[in-house]
């Protein structure tokens, strides 16, 4: 007998985990189907931040900085076990191109943004202080700043999320490989396999949580409708053997003026991100050794006694809108695809993982139209995430 479901999600990373557990919330019969592994591209290869998104200041985009910021707190206080508060330290030297001033200002709106809680607050560091900051270097130094935002394990966190979801009633399956869909009588009818048997559900609504796949994914769901012009942009990191410094450093490339960030990483130091174009399987993405070298120079220049041999390096891909603006100035807001050919169906695209809980809420009020009200057991601002065990 076919299996119905109010709500059939495809993709097991932190945005397509975030709707089963909105969706499980709301009282919804939900299913997530998930080919590798929880977290297992783009969600497990990002800068591990939980964050207000300070550099979007300077591209304008105020509303995404301040719900960033609401959803960087409830993340501190409803899972404690996952995401910490951290210090960040801004370095400002005499050619930076981002002068003392102007970090100033933009810290100034980042702590109204936050609504100039305590949290929200920053200080200059007395030069009489530099000497205590991982060995930042102090040739030319002129200024540095303090503020705080958050940590956390990005894999580990989008485990949780679904892990809670599951505990609120929702189904997944991993491994499996999504073969189609179509839309008929008011419903989706769903094809997978699972361990080499072809499965089929039915579900009210479609949700295709597939990121960089979502074209491509697309075209296996009929009828077929238009999507966006989109751009891969692959990120790289590399940790290397140099101990955890006191808090994260947000630093300017020397090179290009890029925003790079030096994070303190289960004992050691992780460098990222760059952004470089991507063509390809973004299941094949990894480090370019251009990547490579750009972030030990990072190292190299800021931390001059750093040991910058690389223990590990990943590549994420993100996907981004085609546009005439540079990569590193484009909005990083949440592609929603819909269309009334496809009642019922939202694609996600893109998006920040310190947001992953306000997307949800909106994907979840896109499609309620076509689901009714549920049964409301928790509001997802209320749940309390605790880290999953290990035979999840």
């Amino acid at each position: 007998m076919t299996k119905h479901y109010d709500i059939c999600i495809i993709g097991g990373g932190i945005q397509g985990c975030g709707v089963a557990q909105a969706a499980a919330a709301a009282g919804y019969k939900v299913l997530l189907l998930e080919q590798s592994g929880l977290a297992a591209a783009t969600s497990s290869r990002s800068s591990k931040l939980i964050h207000g998104g300070l550099r979007y200041l300077e591209s304008a985009q105020f509303g995404l900085v301040a719900e960033s910021l609401h959803e960087r707190e409830l993340l501190i206080k409803n899972a404690p076990g996952l995401v910490k508060r951290v210090p960040f330290y801004i370095p400002i030297y005499k050619h930076t191109s981002r002068r003392s001033w102007k970090v100033f200002m933009g810290l100034s709106l980042y702590a109204i943004l936050g609504q100039l809680k305590a949290q929200a607050c920053f200080r200059k560091v007395p030069a009489t202080k530099w000497q205590q900051l991982d060995g930042l270097n102090e040739h030319e130094l002129q200024a540095v700043y303090q503020y705080s935002d958050a940590q956390t394990d990005d894999v580990q966190l989008t485990r949780a999320v679904m892990y809670s979801a599951v505990q609120l009633g929702a189904d997944w399956v991993c491994p499996a490989s999504f073969k189609f869909a179509e839309y008929q009588a008011d419903q989706y009818r769903v094809v997978y396999t699972e361990q080499d048997n072809e499965l089929e559900i039915t579900s009210r609504v479609l949700i295709n949580a597939t990121g960089p796949w979502h074209n491509e994914v697309q075209k296996r769901i009929t009828p077929r409708i238009k999507v966006p012009d989109i751009e891969l942009v692959q990120g790289a990191h590399i940790v290397i053997k140099q101990p955890a410094p006191r808090g994260v450093y947000y630093v300017e490339s020397p090179s290009d003026r890029r925003a790079v960030f030096v994070t303190p990483w289960y004992q050691q130091t992780m460098i990222g991100t760059t952004e470089t174009h991507y063509q390809g399987d973004p299941a094949k993405v990894v480090p370019t050794e251009h990547e490579l070298d750009y972030l030990q120079n990072i190292a190299r220049h800021y931390f001059p006694a750093y040991d910058d041999s690389i223990i590990s390096s990943f590549a994420g891909v993100r996907v981004l809108p085609v546009s005439d603006k540079s990569m590193f100035n484009r909005a990083r807001d949440t592609l929603y695809i819909t269309d009334q050919t496809l009642p019922g169906y939202v694609g996600l695209m893109g998006g920040k993982l310190t947001g992953y809980r306000s997307v949800a809420e909106k994907t979840l009020n896109k499609v309620k139209g076509y689901l009714g009200d549920g049964t409301e057991i928790i509001k997802t601002s209320s749940i309390h995430l605790d880290i999953a065990p290990d035979s999840f």
